[in-house]
């Protein structure tokens, strides 16, 4: 590659990364991991497959066990949703303290449409 076009990707780069606002993130000791299990509040079953949202922006989908984390949520104020086919989704808000990692175990109700 030329090296002009290697200097203009450079300073391309460069400039995307000056361009964000880093003062907006938390610094590295206010993040928390978010862990838990979704389960079926009638059977205490896990639920595979449901998707957990926290801040409209941060997902994971459980596993076989019902079970999820989610690393480098910024402690605080955290709003999160979960849903599953057949299932109510629920949402709500906790509060999670840095570092370490805050359990959020949550029992779905099934949808009144689910078979």
């Amino acid at each position: 590659m030329p090296r002009k076009v290697v200097l203009a990707l450079a300073a391309a780069a460069i400039g995307a990364l000056t361009a964000c606002n880093l003062d907006q993130l938390p610094p590295p000791g206010q993040y928390t991991a978010v862990a838990g299990q979704i389960t079926d509040r009638a059977t205490q079953q896990p639920i595979a497959g449901a998707t957990v949202t926290i801040d409209t922006v941060l997902t994971a989908t459980t596993d076989d066990a019902g079970k999820f984390k989610i690393e480098k949520v910024p402690a605080g104020t955290i709003d999160f949703t979960v849903s599953a086919q057949g299932y109510t989704e629920t949402s709500s808000t906790v509060t999670a303290t840095p570092g370490g990692t805050f359990t959020l175990n949550v029992a779905l109700d099934r949808s009144a449409s689910a078979p």
